[in-house]
């Protein structure tokens, strides 16, 4: 009996010993996912912060760049002021970065600078006082460092993504500051802002005006309602009855900008996991919106060439009268953007985005919503002032290469009559709009040449 006790009891302890281990190597399993998803999502955060933090640093440096060339108050305040807001946001994600070694403190003093001087000379502009050479300089100045952080932050974001350069690493206690932890990366930016500081104490691509214009009235959607059955005989004319394999209503988009019937269409020689898309616009049967994302073969045609087939298709569907302005090739189709001009004035509200593949020449996509709420013929007044009086408004540093009369939109959904003037400073390009009545500036835009096209901000 006692040797069965003890063997009981033996067993019973071996029992009690297995129940912990597997009770310690549970919780150990847990606490890992626990800490494994503890670390994600810090990770998240730290991610989302910092790719912030880049693009208000790219804010801040086309800012700068347009408050270069500002040379009107009213425009120099909107353009400082922005100036100021995005830096201290920049500010703000830069805070919640985790490192430990102090040497951001010089990218916070720079972003705390730049807000600080940014504000004073909004404040100059308010007060109708005019911004003095050395304020453009120390802006010029200004845009360059910041030009230099973004591409830095830019680089340790691929380093990032490419797993050479981790959280982890750069969180670590170590003797070796931030900069070098990234191979010297980040040491000309990180390292140099105090020292080149110290002197300021108080211190989609889309093109020009491609946002949609939406109005309460729509002046370019004109004609009767239409049924279903009409709307989807408009889609097959437009896409071209020879390369439908078959066409399907998707619904009814009633609470959109342009009331619409939407379709889907399966081409002929097309992938039908992979169909078109088309909106016809219940009023009028007009084309919204055409897409169709087939993969592109090989880019054989040259960005001239996909223009004079885009305005040859606007024309064909009565699309007269416009006039390329602005492109972006992307994955082997080139956009581009087409604006009205009415008695030789470039009018930027009524804008159309044409896709064409850079294969076969085939027209991919167009986008009409901003030409369907803004096209009208409208009545072009005389410039009150001449083209030298606006160019008087420039900035002298300003060297002109192209100008025109254009129409422009606002953020109020009004329109503003200005001479278009086109220019360089130093290596950078601007578009700077004056108010061909008043003479006041009312617009600057960076122009972004890039190796896929040519870019407004």
């Amino acid at each position: 009996m006692k040797k069965i006790f003890k063997i009981m009891k033996k067993n019973y302890i071996y029992g009690i010993a297995a129940l912990l281990i597997i009770i310690i190597s549970v919780l150990g399993i847990l606490l890992y996912r626990k800490n494994n998803e503890y670390s994600i999502q810090v990770n998240n955060q730290y991610n989302l912060a910092f790719y912030e933090l880049i693009d208000y640093v790219q804010d801040i440096e086309t800012y700068l760049a347009k408050a270069a060339i500002s040379n009107s108050p009213e425009s120099g305040t909107e353009t400082l002021t922005n100036v100021w807001k995005e830096a201290n946001l920049a500010s703000v994600y830069l805070s919640q970065l985790p490192t430990s070694s102090g040497d951001l403190s010089k990218t916070a003093k720079f972003l705390n600078q730049v807000s600080d001087y940014a504000y004073s000379l909004s404040r100059k502009n308010i007060n109708n006082e005019p911004l003095s050479q050395d304020d453009l300089n120390n802006i010029k100045e200004l845009h360059d460092y910041s030009a230099e952080l973004k591409t830095t932050l830019i680089q340790l974001a691929s380093d990032m993504q490419s797993g050479r350069v981790t959280w982890r690493e750069l969180t670590k206690d170590t003797k070796i500051p931030f900069a070098q932890q990234v191979d010297n990366l980040s040491a000309t930016v990180f390292g140099n802002i105090d020292q080149n500081f110290g002197e300021y104490q108080g211190l989609i691509y889309d093109g020009a005006f491609s946002d949609n214009t939406d109005k309460a009235v729509k002046v370019g959607l004109t004609g009767d309602d239409i049924d279903e059955n009409t709307a989807k005989q408009i889609a097959s004319n437009f896409i071209g009855q020879d390369k439908i394999k078959e066409i399907t209503l998707n619904g009814e988009a009633n609470n959109g900008d342009i009331p619409s019937y939407d379709f889907s269409a399966k081409m002929k020689n097309g992938d039908d996991q992979n169909p078109l898309s088309i909106s016809i616009s219940k009023k009028g049967g007009h084309v919204i919106l055409m897409n169709y994302n087939r993969e592109v073969a090989a880019e054989v045609i040259v960005a001239a060439d996909a223009d004079k087939i885009a305005q040859e298709f606007l024309t064909s569907h009565g699309f007269t009268g416009m006039k390329s302005t602005y492109y972006l090739t992307q994955g082997g189709v080139i956009t581009i953007n087409y604006a009205y001009v009415q008695d030789s004035v470039t009018i930027y509200p009524d804008l159309i985005k044409v896709k064409v593949a850079l294969d076969n020449g085939e027209i991919l996509g167009i986008e009409c919503a901003a030409y369907l709420n803004c096209h009208t013929v409208r009545s072009v007044p005389a410039p009150a002032i001449s083209a030298d009086d606006a160019k008087k408004t420039l900035n002298k540093n300003l060297e002109i290469t192209s100008e025109g009369l254009a129409i422009i939109p606002t953020k109020w959904n009004t329109e503003i009559f200005c001479y278009e003037f086109k220019g360089k400073i130093d290596n950078t390009d601007f578009l700077v709009y004056i108010n061909a009545v008043t003479g006041k500036e009312e617009n600057v835009l960076l122009i972004t040449n890039t190796p896929n096209g040519i870019l407004t901000q």
